[in-house]
Formats: structure tokens, sequence, C-alpha cells
């Protein structure tokens, strides 16, 4: 199960951050700040998974900008790997080569595509077409 996820720049600059168990909104800033330099300090070569407290961090970097899933023990690191990969694919899909500004204007929209694919912790849908309908949907009535 997906305890977090976070969207971090190279600056440690949290850019997104949704949590699926209740944290207090103090310990979220320590914690978001402990695993962001866990991520940020280990170098290319060394694996995208880490063991930290309790529970697994796993993430990968695009560009400026860092992916981190916190997940329990029991999770699978590649499922998890791919579905950063497929969260990328689909905000590509709908930005057009998605860039941090895209994330930073466009949160609500960055929300609505998460929340398409997980839903309480628990992944639901990896189909592009179906997680990006609502949104189109929603872009098609503000043209209206």
């Amino acid at each position: 199960m997906i305890k977090f996820f976070l969207m971090v720049n190279k600056q440690g600059q949290t850019r997104l951050s949704k949590y699926y168990e209740h944290v207090e909104i103090n310990k979220r800033t320590l914690l978001e700040t402990e695993v962001i330099k866990s991520c940020l300090s280990r170098s290319n070569e060394q694996c995208s998974f880490i063991e930290f407290k309790d529970f697994k961090l796993v993430y990968r970097q695009y560009a400026a900008l860092f992916i981190v899933v916190g997940v329990n023990d029991t999770e699978n690191e590649m499922a998890i790997y791919e579905f950063i990969h497929n969260f990328v694919e689909v905000l590509d899909d709908y930005f057009s080569r998605v860039s941090e500004l895209d994330i930073m204007f466009n949160l609500d929209k960055v929300h609505i595509i998460l929340d398409e694919m997980v839903l309480n912790g628990c992944i639901v849908e990896t189909n592009r077409a179906r997680i990006l309908a609502p949104l189109l949907i929603l872009d098609k009535m503000s043209e209206s």
C-alpha cells in the first residue's frame, strides 16, 4: 500500500505531496525533509529503492524532478517503480512534455490525475485514456 507520494525538485522543494495515511502537519515537514535528503544524496548508480524507517522509498528522477513514493514492506518495489513511470507518461500525454512549471501552475489537474490512479493508497487505474477522460471532459466544459 502506498503511504505517500511526493514530487520534489533538485533544490529539495516539494512541488506535490499526497498522503494516504494520516500524518500530522509538523511531522510531514520533518518526514519530507528526511526523505528528500536520503533521495537527493544518492548517486545515479545506486538503487532507487531505500529501506527507510518502517517503510520503503521508491524514487525515480526525471530531469530536475524526483518522484518519491513511500510504501509498506509488503509492496512490490518494481510495480511502484513502473507506476511512477506510468504517472509521468500520463502527465506527458496531458501536458505534452510536462515540466516543473506545468506542475506548479496546474496542481489541481495533477492531483486529479493522481486521484484517478490511486485510491486510498492502492493503485486502481493504469490505462492512460481512462485516467485522462475526466480531465478532458473538464477541459471541454471550461471551453464552452
